[in-house]
């Protein structure tokens, strides 16, 4: 989980510096190269691509293309720490559905502390005059389809192989992608095209590790590592984009993470004892 929030934060970048091109259009050229590497890696492994769980499968692809696509859009339209936080309280979602679809449990505290969490994005919303309600809307909507995914990869733990997971999942969004960007096309330059071969490269590796991590442990209790990213995102952010973020913003971001991650410690207190 470590090696993946670190080439997920590099992807983050490289998607703020191709600002300019459509959301859709992006998810098509990353979905592609990485599918690219994806057959490559298994045809090494000598792996099948086609899996046997396709229902879950499918629906992996197609939860996390939408949570792509309007992650995408957040960053495009947010400052990056900002998008990125809110992007990670699908910890949050993906508790709460693991609880269906996993019969996982949640300890009654821990609705405190996802309360926190939603209030952690309501003061971030309410100091920050850059962030509109439609972006924090569909940024929470991202979280959401991040966490049916999440759940999907967990459902699919010792079913199939992490690269198969992976490869399904580039699979639908660049064929999603190649259909929107058929009727909405906009030419990269030449120097775009550095970055769009570097998402594809990073996100695999980012998805790989993704994947692995949550096959291996209960996904409430590796999520907790996801949240270096945020710090990574503030300071490319700044770093790179000047972007300054004010006090009661940084007091929202430390709410959200501050939930989550303690409701993450007392999901797991047996386990981290």
């Amino acid at each position: 989980m470590l090696l993946s929030t670190f080439w997920f934060a590099l992807m983050n970048v490289m998607v703020k510096k191709l600002a300019h091109l459509p959301s859709m259009e992006l998810v098509f050229f990353r979905c592609s190269v990485a599918s690219i590497i994806g057959f490559v890696l298994l045809k090494n492994q000598k792996v099948s691509w086609v899996g046997s769980n396709r229902k879950l499968l499918l629906l992996r692809g197609f939860f996390g293309t939408i949570a792509l696509y309007t992650f995408f859009l957040t960053l495009q339209n947010m400052p990056m720490g900002t998008a990125v936080t809110i992007q990670y309280l699908s910890p949050v979602f993906t508790t709460i559905f693991a609880v269906y679809i996993l019969r996982e449990k949640v300890k009654p505290i821990q609705w405190l502390f996802f309360l926190i969490s939603f209030i952690g994005v309501m003061v971030i919303k309410g100091f920050d005059a850059r962030i509109s309600g439609v972006m924090l809307a569909i940024g929470l909507f991202s979280s959401v389809f991040s966490a049916l995914a999440y759940n999907m990869v967990r459902s699919l733990k010792q079913k199939e192989h992490p690269l198969v997971v992976v490869l399904h999942f580039q699979l639908f969004g660049a064929v999603a992608g190649a259909v929107f960007t058929a009727f909405n096309y906009k030419a990269p330059t030449s120097s775009d095209w550095i970055y769009i071969v570097l998402i594809g490269i990073v996100t695999q590796l980012g998805q790989y590790y993704l994947t692995k991590s949550l096959q291996a442990e209960k996904i409430a209790k590796v999520s907790i590592l996801n949240y270096l990213g945020i710090i990574y995102a503030l300071f490319f952010g700044w770093w790179l984009f000047g972007e300054h973020q004010h006090l009661s913003t940084l007091l929202g971001i430390i709410l959200v993470v501050g939930g989550v991650v303690i409701n993450i410690l007392i999901a797991n207190r047996k386990n981290i004892a």
